[in-house]
């Protein structure tokens, strides 16, 4: 990897394609794999991302929103996409973007069966969302005949697939409660089969969900944070690679002396002469406040870099005094030996949060 002349985050495809091939290996071999790609492929570069899916042979990719959809139809990509959380104001675009949607309520449902007809669309393909404790969106389980007095007698839809999602997949203490949601999930699976006279495939399991319940994989696992290098585990974590590397450089290193202050509010006070370097990323680029006040570090030439004082929209300040480095100097925020996880850890938060935090004046780089 290239030495940085600028704030710069780097996107490993070979991480990428390793943590798809981990992944796939703890699927039955029937089994399809649906690879979630919203918000910008969990912060680094939707159409990048995928495009390599693709290449891979993905079954499926997912997106949160009709937008996204269209941005990746539009750059070519012919995978079927799911939407997951599609508003009726975009029904229109969906439709003429070959995009599915996820219908998760009887509101959405009715709105989307108007835009159908007014299209005269056949048969078109869609998913149903349960909602079975997760509490987020989804029909209920007694909403079954509602669904289905509504399109049975009707051509315009055709129900692809029925879906839901675990609340706690990652956490071993809620195992009891996952399996109640499995469970459900497959009652309401079996209602809809017998009822449709038909079967939907079944998809459930996010990456944790993939690796802790194997016996629900259905037809399809879905898995988001897992292709990007994340297991929720600190053991699946190693089986895993970072896509994402954050690195920026020191612009400017300063001598404090005894009481001086550093940053806005004066919120670091020094205790010692030190050494400050002042680095070119803050909170406009993803990079909270909430990091600050030597929270979250840093790495510069191999050792840890304290961030101190309040983050700034645009910079940040890290306490080098112990440290050999110059203004130009190569910083690691978060990559292969200092996990997003880590970085995310020190402030009480999630690697899903830091890495789609990291904001698009970013520069991405590629690899493969």
């Amino acid at each position: 990897m290239d030495k940085v002349g600028e704030t710069t985050l780097h996107i490993d495809l070979n991480a990428l394609e390793h943590n798809y091939m981990f992944l796939k290996s703890k699927l039955k071999g029937d089994t399809k794999f649906l690879a979630v790609v919203k918000a910008f492929a969990y912060g680094s570069d939707m159409v990048v991302i995928a495009q390599k899916l693709e290449s891979l042979e993905v079954d499926y990719l997912a997106v949160a929103y009709v937008k996204e959809g269209v941005l990746l139809r539009e750059a070519g990509i012919k995978l079927p996409i799911l939407v997951l959380h599609p508003q009726p104001t975009n029904f229109g675009e969906l439709i003429d973007h070959s995009l599915e949607p996820s219908l998760y309520s009887p509101k959405i449902l009715t709105l989307f069966l108007e835009v159908a007809a007014d299209k005269k669309l056949k048969e078109y393909p869609v998913h149903i969302k349960f909602n079975t404790g997760l509490n987020r969106l989804g029909f209920w389980e007694n909403d079954v005949d509602y669904i289905l007095k509504h399109l049975q007698e009707r051509n315009e839809l055709k129900i692809l697939s029925v879906f839901s999602h675990l609340a706690a997949s990652e956490d071993s203490k809620e195992k009891e409660f996952s399996n109640v949601q499995i469970n459900i999930f497959k009652k309401i699976c079996e209602d809809i089969s017998q009822k449709l006279g038909s079967v939907p495939f079944r998809h459930m399991l996010n990456t944790s969900g993939i690796i802790n319940y194997p016996e629900a994989q259905f037809e399809m696992v879905r898995s988001g944070i897992g292709l990007y290098g994340y297991g929720n585990d600190a053991q699946i974590d190693a089986e895993l690679k970072p896509v994402a590397t954050l690195k920026t450089i020191i612009s400017q290193m300063h001598k404090i002396e005894p009481h001086e202050s550093v940053g806005y509010n004066r919120a670091y006070k020094s205790d010692r002469y030190r050494i400050t370097a002042t680095l070119p990323l803050g909170h406009a680029d993803g990079i909270g406040r909430q990091y600050g006040n030597g929270k979250a570090h840093v790495y510069i030439n191999g050792k840890k870099a304290p961030i101190i004082g309040n983050v700034c929209m645009d910079m940040i300040m890290v306490d080098v005094t112990e440290i050999d480095c110059k203004e130009g100097d190569e910083v690691i925020v978060f990559g292969e030996n200092y996990s997003a996880e880590d970085f995310a850890a020190s402030a009480n938060t999630i690697s899903y949060e830091i890495l789609t935090a990291i904001s698009s004046r970013v520069k991405r780089v590629v690899t493969q």
